[in-house]
């Protein structure tokens, strides 16, 4: 007997071995296995398949060393299938998805491999757990007081008397509850009346609270929810485009009811982990223990418990997650719901699989034969054209909630103010003015700087020299409350300089401004209001979003200062004011999606203002007051955003008419991957003609040390990955006949953002 085992390593093809004679009656397609790789490592594989044919092999085959203890597979075979297609879609290895998908705490050579979380349990020994036996313990007691009140509040939690709602207590919760001693309990062990136990207990959180039902839907939501279902009698995927707080997540909670009442699961989908704080608190309300969670912020055992949850028929029937819960072992996938679909978010960048979660979750859905819908008060240029030239349904909620009016968008033109010297900060005086009216009245503001750090250029006043990361092409940032400069590519951390290398000048000041810098600025002028900032520096623990999340709620904070974090579906009802600080710097990015982006940033941050009873306001402080774009967000415009974009789109050759392709060549030497990357489009050229562009080097040229290269290959949607696929594997072998090759970087970015 022998399998084909995919190991996590970037390796396109799987590994033939033998199965020892005393193993073949356990081992399964998905269940894992550890083999020997090389000399001397060991991996944990997954069985791809089984099979009888002996390999044509001049060497000896290696044997399997050992199955996971239970030979339980950990995958289902439509994952596998799914695999194959991240594989040859997004052009990576086979083991590169397996080592994206599978949690590390299942790998067997690992030693933080999984164990299960066990707890001591307490229960009467056998000659006592029958309640009319009960007397004689307490007659064992009556000398101490506090065995006897031990025993008592045992009984109970225990809830022996109730038939059938007997409970198990732990040693932990007994001892908590009592506040007694723990000699106390040993004492009651050893007279014979207590044992203890150990039981395997979950490290997730548990909702043990009884469950609501959902709101009933407004009429609007009402007829945008029978128009979801009409359009998922023809096609497989529907756009939701509902404006900001129209109360898409209703409409959302009904779809899942139905399908969970046809026996099927639901995948919900957040870019954020942020944003699964309101939405899983909203819907635990209603589906309790139905729901689980999975994110990066999880540990591994934790992981772990939600995979093998999926495996069991009982497990969770909903899942709400993040881009990575596409890999998850779901049974029947009848409903994946994309939030918030234009998020970059859902884009894997590294490392491989580089996949976009929305369009994975479509083709995930379809193989298991489920539907799709894609919510977004701002969808992506891809989504949207789909929709309208047919390829998906679309159904539109054109208006709020409860009919409270969009958010009024108040330019501030800072360059004329500039000029007038009555900018005295980055704040503009309408803006200052506008947060302290709310304040005053007891609302809230969120202020939205699509920067952290205090400031992104640290410089010397004489000569302007500005420190750069040794490894990456890249100015650092300061960081005033960490007293130190960071690399937002590589993460190196520098100590700030007492002396320029340049002038030897001492003198040093920043330019520019981060959520850093703009959270000081409110306590200098608003000294005593509760300020707080949401950004990858605030959020670092597992707990971070949730407890600024539920301090801004609660209203413990009142302004609330963050990146692109703020600006995705949070719903706060006193926000009255929202500050968007630097409108131009998203729109002036060498990038063909910037003002797609700066749109969609703008918009939905907007949509945080005014969102239950009265009307919000919105200052956004630009340069360019006029341009087409502010022009589209100040009146709420997706459309006219959408069409400029779209002529320009098909001009240039970009998507939704094209598909877009980066081959990335990285190396220690900037000669060396400049020879090869011009020899690979040279041959690339030979297939694809004018599809290919570059080489060229990109605005960020050396990262951790390495110089990059970037050939662009444009191709026409039409135009079939696979035969594509085969044109760049052909001639990726071709360039392994160059020596340096082999020490270079090679990979590719499919659908890039």
């Amino acid at each position: 007997m022998y399998v084909e085992i995919i190991l996590p390593l970037p390796l396109q093809n799987t590994y033939t071995y033998a199965v020892p004679e005393q193993l073949q009656q356990q081992i399964k397609t998905g269940c894992l296995v550890l083999v020997p790789f090389g000399k001397s490592t060991r991996y944990t594989g997954v069985v791809y398949y089984i099979h009888q044919t002996t390999p044509q092999r001049d060497f000896e085959i290696k044997k399997i060393l050992s199955i996971e203890e239970d030979a339980k597979p950990v995958f289902r075979r439509q994952q596998l299938r799914f695999w194959e297609w991240v594989s040859q879609y997004y052009l990576c290895k086979m083991g590169e998805v397996y080592k994206a998908a599978l949690p590390s705490g299942f790998k067997i050579e690992h030693a933080q491999s999984y164990k299960p979380k066990t707890e001591s349990f307490v229960r009467f020994q056998s000659s006592y757990s029958e309640p009319e036996k009960l007397h004689q313990a307490f007659d064992l007691t009556k000398r101490s007081k506090k065995q006897e009140d031990l025993l008592l509040l045992f009984t109970d939690l225990s809830k022996i008397f109730q038939k059938d709602q007997n409970r198990e207590v732990s040693k932990k919760e007994l001892l908590e509850r009592s506040q007694i001693n723990v000699s106390i309990l040993n004492a009651l062990v050893e007279k014979g009346i207590f044992e203890f136990y150990e039981k395997n207990i979950s490290r997730l959180d548990s909702y043990e609270k009884p469950t609501i039902s959902p709101h009933a839907l407004t009429d609007k939501q009402e007829e945008a929810y029978r128009n979801i279902l009409s359009s998922f009698r023809e096609k497989d995927v529907c756009l939701l485009h509902g404006v900001t707080s129209s109360g898409k997540t209703e409409i959302y909670i009904r779809l899942i009811s139905e399908t969970l009442k046809l026996g099927r699961q639901v995948l919900l989908l957040m870019p954020e982990i942020a944003l699964t704080t309101q939405i899983t608190s909203r819907l635990e309300r209603i589906f309790g223990k139905k729901l689980g969670i999975y994110h990066s912020k999880f540990s591994d055992h934790e992981r772990v418990e939600i995979w093998n949850n999926l495996l069991k028929n009982d497990g969770y029937q909903i899942i709400i997650g993040a881009r990575s819960s596409i890999f998850l072992p779901f049974k029947d996938l009848g409903l994946v719901i994309v939030d918030e679909e234009h998020e970059s978010g859902y884009k894997q960048q590294d490392p491989a699989p580089r996949y976009h979660a929305r369009s994975a979750a479509i083709m995930l859905a379809t193989m298991h034969g489920g539907k799709a819908l894609l919510g977004s008060a701002t969808p992506s240029i891809e989504s949207y054209f789909n929709a309208q030239t047919g390829k998906y349904g679309y159904v539109q909620l054109s208006s709020r909630f409860e009919e409270v009016a969009l958010p009024e968008i108040v330019p501030v033109n800072v360059k004329e103010l500039k000029r007038k010297k009555r900018m005295k900060s980055f704040l503009s005086p309408t803006l200052i003015e506008k947060i302290d009216d709310a304040i005053n009245k007891g609302e809230q503001v969120i202020l939205f700087q699509n920067r952290r750090g205090f400031a992104p250029i640290y410089t010397c006043e004489v000569c302007d020299w500005t420190p750069k990361c040794k490894d990456c092409d890249v100015s650092l940032t300061y960081h005033k409350s960490k007293h130190s400069l960071t690399c937002h590519y590589c993460g190196s951390t520098y100590r700030l300089p007492h002396q320029c290398p340049e002038c030897a000048s001492s003198q040093f000041g920043d330019k520019g401004f981060g959520t850093e810098k703009v959270e000081e600025e409110i306590q200098h002028l608003f000294p005593g209001v509760e300020t707080e900032r949401m950004d990858l520096d605030s959020t670092r623990g597992k707990t971070a979003f949730e407890q600024i999340i539920s301090r801004f709620e609660k209203g413990k904070t009142q302004v609330l200062i963050g990146t692109q974090m703020v600006s995705k579906g949070l719903d706060f009802e006193r926000v009255s004011v929202v500050g968007i600080l630097s409108a131009d710097s998203m729109m002036n990015y060498p990038d063909f999606r910037a003002y797609e982006r700066a749109y969609q940033l703008m918009a939905q941050v907007s949509g945080r203002a005014g969102r239950r009873k009265k009307q919000g306001t919105v200052i956004l402080q630009t340069s360019h007051p006029d341009s087409p774009l502010i022009q589209s967000v100040i009146n709420h415009d997706y459309t006219s955003m959408f069409q400029s974009q779209l002529e320009e789109r098909h001009l240039f050759r970009y998507p939704p008419f094209f598909r877009i392709i980066e081959v990335n060549l990285k190396h220690k030497q900037e000669k060396t991957v400049k020879d090869l990357a011009s020899h690979y489009a040279e041959l690339l050229r030979k297939h694809l003609g004018e599809r290919v562009l570059g080489p060229d080097k990109p605005i960020i040229g050396r990262v951790q040390n390495l110089y990059i290269q970037k050939i662009i290959l444009k191709i026409e949607i039409s135009a079939a990955i696979k035969v594509i696929h085969q044109i760049l594997t052909d001639v990726y072998h071709e360039m392994e006949d160059i020596p340096s090759f082999k020490s270079a970087v090679v990979y590719y970015n499919v659908d890039p953002l």
